[in-house]
């Protein structure tokens, strides 16, 4: 059973980082009960004319974004999505993005974000997994979408598709050279491939939202379903999780944890598509009233020049982004004095590139930590006290513990165990998995009919102030970059090459990713002149870009147990003992 849909709040003096809780924050929040639509409706009022996106020049107001959202809900509605129907959407960071996830939630439909790196091999679960029977992509990626649904049984498949050109919110002249991106960028923003014809009812963008039509009366409330986001496991295929408005919406709240007002200008660059950027990129900017700059794909030249241009205050980043752009030549020209609030997470900050931004900068990178199921972040580091290489303390309302994950005993401060997590934005479980969903929520050792909390799956450790630090994982995954990769789902499209006879997906050591992910791979007989770039080559064009192995090790068997399971833990083992220390 899932955990109930509203979990009691933590006292205040129970935990011990709240001997050195910010001054200027209190415990825990109060939380609108209302859904993630009604923040936009109230920013619409408040803020009619201001900008609530900057993309290239174009700036999309308030009001223009509630009456661009409400004409794509009556469409919506108009092609039959009906309350909690989902609704999947596939495009890369673009103010139509924002659009599409507040016109769906108007329907009172369940937005379904997917990584637009996927390819035609992994979209159609996407489609059917949901039961989505609407999609809404970017033009570029409408052939992707049509090759996914031709795949699937009749009544798995789509029966309509909104199609958008990122130019269709391009400014109509020249970008201004401050805020233009490549030329291959700018290309690329301003292609108009032809739509597909077979299969699904195509419709553009601006026939869509031309028609005007109004939806009928919202009937959604704070406990509806809002957002499906999915999060891959140790087997089989990603699983969704089930995020209601009410889990959302704290999350979204607490963003004045880093100072959030309607004041601040933040930069838009982590996917939207993602837990984190949607709460921060999309949720957290609407219900401020604040701007968010768009950035479609990271530049480090581009951003660099948009922080300095808008006077960007506010990033949520990942440190590959950081240490990108100390790698470019012209690092020390960047203005980013501006910036009043550094976070981010997903990966680990080196300790040096931290350094770095305090000595050259003065900014202070409040490192965070956070999972799908808990709508980003759970812990983060207050920006007056972080400490390096640290998760933080559990934001407003959260009750973290770290547990024996045998016993489930908690563990006293310093010894290493599973990171355990309660508190108001945590999912409501895995989309049509119960067993799954039960396995993730357990009472601690001794108190059988207490709270349950979320298995995290990660070890680490708590110290005496209460900062939690991490230290490995009990899962089996790969964190490239930020991104999650799990090996079950890599092998599985591994297997489907010509030459694949066994594959075993582990993770190796990367000096910028942190991690990326590795093939070890027994060849059939017939196929034994492949080489390693052959792989590499096919699986860019079956996977997302982040889950294709840069490394492919052949080998002549794989070690297995004495069941005949492929023995994965002692192929890592051997991989972290090459990793110089």
């Amino acid at each position: 059973m899932p955990p109930p849909s509203i979990d009691p709040p933590v006292r205040p003096a129970e935990r011990p980082h709240h001997r050195i809780w910010p001054r200027r924050l209190p415990r825990e929040l109060a939380v609108p009960e209302t859904t993630l639509w009604a923040n936009l409706e109230v920013s619409a009022r408040r803020f009619p004319d201001k900008p609530a996106y900057r993309f290239f020049g174009r700036a999309v107001t308030f009001r223009e974004l509630h009456a661009q959202a409400l004409a794509l809900a009556g469409w919506l509605q108009s092609v039959g999505v009906q309350r909690g129907d989902r609704v999947a959407l596939f495009m890369q960071n673009c103010p139509q993005f924002v659009i599409a996830v507040y016109g769906i939630l108007r329907a009172d439909a369940v937005v379904v974000p997917v990584n637009p790196m996927n390819r035609v091999d992994e979209f159609g679960h996407y489609i059917a997994d949901p039961q989505a029977r609407v999609a809404i992509c970017s033009a570029d990626l409408a052939a992707t979408v049509a090759g996914a649904d031709a795949a699937l049984p009749g009544a798995q498949r789509l029966a309509q598709v909104l199609v958008t050109r990122y130019a269709d919110l391009l400014p109509d002249g020249p970008l201004d050279p401050a805020e233009a991106p490549s030329a291959a960028t700018e290309a690329w923003l301003r292609a108009d491939p032809p739509l597909p014809t077979d299969g699904p009812a195509w419709t553009r963008w601006h026939d869509a939202l031309g028609r005007g039509l109004e939806p009928g009366p919202s009937l959604a409330g704070p406990d509806d379903l809002a957002l499906l986001p999915y999060t891959s496991g140790t087997t089989g295929l990603p699983k969704g999780c089930m995020h209601s408005h009410r889990t959302l919406m704290h999350n979204a709240v607490a963003g004045v944890w880093s100072y959030g007002a309607a004041e601040a200008v933040s930069l838009s660059v982590v996917p939207m598509f993602h837990i984190t950027g949607m709460v921060y990129g999309v949720l957290g900017v609407v219900y401020f009233g604040s701007t968010g700059v768009i950035l479609p794909r990271w530049d480090r030249e581009l951003a660099a020049r948009l922080i300095a241009y808008h006077r960007i205050s506010h990033w949520v980043c990942i440190p590959t982004m950081i240490i990108d752009l100390f790698g470019s030549p012209n690092y020390r020209g960047f203005d980013l004095s501006s910036l009043r609030s550094l976070s981010g997470g997903g990966a680990a900050m080196p300790q040096a590139v931290a350094q770095r931004l305090q000595d050259e900068y003065g900014l202070v990178f409040a490192e965070g930590y956070g999972l799908t199921e808990t709508a980003a972040p759970s812990h983060t580091n207050p920006p007056e006290r972080a400490k390096l290489q640290c998760l933080g303390i559990p934001i407003f309302g959260v009750d973290s513990r770290v547990v024996d994950p045998i016993t489930l005993a908690e563990l006293p401060p310093g010894e290493v165990g599973e990171i355990v997590t309660r508190g108001p934005m945590v999912f409501r479980g895995y989309w049509r998995h119960p067993k799954a969903t039960e396995a993730a929520f357990v009472a601690l050792a001794g108190d059988p009919d207490g709270p349950r909390y979320f298995r995290t799956g990660d070890l680490g450790r708590m110290d005496e102030e209460g900062y939690f630090f991490l230290t490995d994982r009990l899962k089996r995954m790969i964190n490239a970059s930020g991104f999650k990769v799990w090996p079950a789902e890599v092998e599985m499209l591994l297997y489907k090459h010509p030459a694949v006879l066994e594959a075993c997906v582990i993770g190796a050591r990367d000096a910028y990713r942190g991690e990326t992910v590795k093939a070890v791979i027994v060849l059939r007989p017939e196929a034994r002149g492949t080489l390693p770039e052959d792989i590499t080559a096919w699986a860019r064009e079956h996977m997302a870009a982040y889950k294709v192995p840069r490394l492919v090790e052949f080998v002549e068997a794989l070690p297995k147990s004495g069941s005949g399971k492929v023995m994965w833990r002692q192929l890592q083992d051997e991989e972290d003992r090459k990793a110089p220390t």
